[in-house]
């Protein structure tokens, strides 16, 4: 990928989780990256195609992100516990936008088949880097579980995001579902 497509596929994911998919306009991600009004423009001929590639370019940043957190077993339940937990907490914290960008597009994947796509082998992928993951510490059923955990990080992050103000400590939650003998 050239320099420049990606200098403006990192601003449309900045803008989407400033303002989010409505605010994906030309002018707002060329504002953004700092390039000569229509650069945006000349990467993605039409709106559908900008969505299309910030969309795929966050779903390979997040498949680079996930296989570094899953390039090594946890040392336990507790240290995944842990590592989940400051997950959530850089998800809310100096990943806010991206996280934003995140659920934005993820909810406008909802109504755009072509978008859905992209996502539904993203999943694939995480679920199965975690359920190898899960079963390197031999908890039954890993898959399942993996994706209980996901569930979960979705969710509070989610939670968090809308109710800023709440009380934040996501650790128990990830740990009774590591614990669970009953998945």
């Amino acid at each position: 990928m050239s320099r420049r497509r990606q200098q403006v596929l990192d601003a449309a994911l900045t803008v989407v989780g400033a303002e989010g998919a409505r605010g994906l306009t030309y002018q707002a991600v060329d504002q953004e990256a700092g390039v000569p009004a229509g650069t945006t423009s000349n990467c993605f001929r039409n709106r559908a195609a900008l969505l299309h590639g910030v969309l795929a370019h966050l779903v390979e940043e997040d498949r680079r992100a996930w296989e570094r957190f899953t390039s090594r077993a946890p040392g336990g339940i507790d240290e995944l516990a842990e590592t989940l937990a400051e997950l959530a907490r850089h998800s809310i914290g100096p990943g806010r936008t991206r996280t934003r960008a995140r659920y934005a597009l993820f909810l406008e994947a909802g109504t755009r088949p072509e978008l859905a796509e992209l996502l539904t082998g993203g999943r694939a992928a995480v679920l199965d880097w975690g359920a190898d993951w899960l079963a390197g510490l031999d908890l039954p059923a890993p898959r399942e579980r993996y994706r209980r955990l996901i569930a979960q990080l979705d969710g509070i992050v989610l939670h968090q995001l809308t109710f800023p103000g709440e009380p934040f400590d996501p650790e128990p939650g990830f740990r009774a579902i590591l614990t669970d003998e009953t998945t």
